[in-house]
């Protein structure tokens, strides 16, 4: 389990980010989480549309499910804000200097959804160096519906990876992994390099949430770029056991036939 959460403002988070590779903070309160919890019902209910948002689905002992939602910024005003204008404020902090967005998505983990291996972001990230991601729970995260897990002051080597951009399971063995509830409302930082997974939903109600990623504005805007590069990796995908998500085969949920 984690210690408390800071306040995002709080000069200490920059501390705590550098020791641990990690730092919990307290972002919205409960009329923001309600808002935003109909923000990502909307995002859920658009259509797929080519060169817009990007809807990922799984198939689970419930029936086909979505599992992740990505480059809606776009297209949404009031996440647009919360990304860009209020959380990379705590990204610039971390950064120790000027941050912008890189990517954006929206993992759901429904009732019976996957989970992802133990891997580091930084292998699924082309074209930046300094980067920082977030988690902001739009739900509960518990053990029981697969919340994050990670290792504290592991985030300053690339560990050895497997043929799927995974973490090698000798070295999974030999890491000390911590569970990390989320209340909603509270947001998880975490460097490029902290090592990180999550269990399957196996409890009955479903848990969302906000995965932005920020990189240091010296290195240039390149989210366009980004999203370019990955759909063209996904149409020269072949498809195999395990729904691609990323640039990395992290993720654990089964394709849709």
């Amino acid at each position: 389990m984690l210690p408390r959460a800071f306040s995002p403002d709080d000069p200490m988070i920059v501390h705590h980010f550098h020791e641990h590779g990690w730092v919990l903070t307290d972002d919205l309160n409960q009329s923001e989480v309600l808002e935003v919890q109909k923000w990502v019902d909307e995002i859920a209910a658009t259509f797929d549309e080519p060169g817009r948002i990007l809807h990922h689905r799984e198939m689970t002992d419930f029936g086909p499910k979505l599992a992740r939602s990505e480059n809606f910024v776009p297209v949404h005003s009031g996440l647009r804000d919360l990304l860009t204008r209020r959380l990379v404020t705590t990204a610039s902090t971390l950064l120790g200097e000027p941050a912008v967005l890189y990517k954006e998505k929206i993992n759901y983990k429904l009732v019976g959804g996957a989970g992802f291996s133990p891997h580091q972001d930084a292998p699924a990230y082309p074209f930046i160096d300094t980067h920082v991601s977030c988690m902001v729970a739009v739900d509960d995260a518990t053990p029981e519906n697969g919340c994050l897990e990670v290792v504290s002051s592991r985030h300053r080597q690339l560990l050895e990876t497997d043929d799927r951009g995974c973490i090698v399971r000798s070295i999974v063995d030999e890491l000390t992994w911590q569970h990390a509830p989320l209340r909603a409302g509270q947001t998880l930082w975490f460097h490029s390099l902290t090592p990180h997974r999550s269990g399957a939903n196996r409890s009955d109600r479903d848990r969302r949430a906000l995965y932005p990623t920020y990189n240091a504005l010296s290195e240039g805007h390149l989210r366009e770029k980004y999203y370019a590069e990955k759909l063209e990796r996904f149409a020269a995908a072949e498809r195999g056991e395990r729904v691609v998500l990323s640039l990395i085969g992290d993720f654990e949920g089964r394709p849709v036939d």
